[in-house]
């Protein structure tokens, strides 16, 4: 694959500037971008300069994080705390995305989202307030895995990371993870179905194609 160098900075903006285009699948007032990423590619980081670049131009977004919608650990680590086909598959609470996240984004929604559910430090509900996303607001979901499920994305960003540089930048302690990038490279090659591929080996020179 063809990839472009850039700095961090110009791809926020040209991202942004494609979003103030973005057109939804469905009619609906609020666009819905993922960037999809192991933890180590670090999306929330892309994710955070996007919304940065839309406030610069005038329009708003929301920034929400998989992370704040883990199940409680009781389910998550009900068969070991490195049981990979739990990861893959039941760490994050999909059902509360669709109701508390994508729902009130669809056409006739009331536009109210709850960014986030689950505390994992604490291991308790956050009770964090609704946001009230306006229309032509944008919704920037970020965390790993999100293009195996079938959310409606106006627009997919993907962080790549080569098996090596996925590696050496996870922790030794969740190496354990890898296999299940690894399966989702295989299952559902979001390097290849992905509207945008971001390759981010070196954290300070990524390239991209988009």
């Amino acid at each position: 694959m063809r990839l472009e160098a850039i700095t961090w900075d110009r791809l926020g903006d040209l991202l942004a500037e494609r979003l103030r285009e973005l057109k939804t699948a469905d009619g609906g007032p609020w666009p819905r971008v993922a960037l999809d990423g192991a933890p180590a590619a670090r999306p929330g980081d892309l994710a955070e300069r996007v919304a940065e670049a839309l406030r610069i131009r005038g329009r708003p977004s929301l920034v929400v994080g998989t992370e704040g919608f883990l199940r409680p650990a009781s389910v998550r680590l009900e068969y070991g705390h490195q049981d990979l086909e739990s990861y893959y598959g039941g760490w994050y609470d999909t059902g509360a995305l669709w109701r508390e996240v994508f729902g009130p984004l669809e056409p006739g929604g009331s536009g109210r989202v709850l960014p986030d559910l689950w505390d994992p430090v604490t291991d308790r509900a956050t009770r964090s307030p609704y946001i009230r996303l306006p229309p032509t607001g944008v919704l920037l979901l970020h965390g790993p895995l999100l293009l195996r499920h079938w959310f409606p994305f106006d627009l997919s960003v993907h962080v790549l990371l080569s098996p090596g540089a996925l590696r050496r930048r996870t922790p030794e302690a969740e190496h354990w993870t890898l296999p299940a990038f690894e399966r989702y490279e295989q299952e559902t090659d979001p390097a290849g179905t992905a509207d945008v591929l971001v390759r981010a080996d070196d954290p300070r020179h990524p390239a991209w194609r988009g």
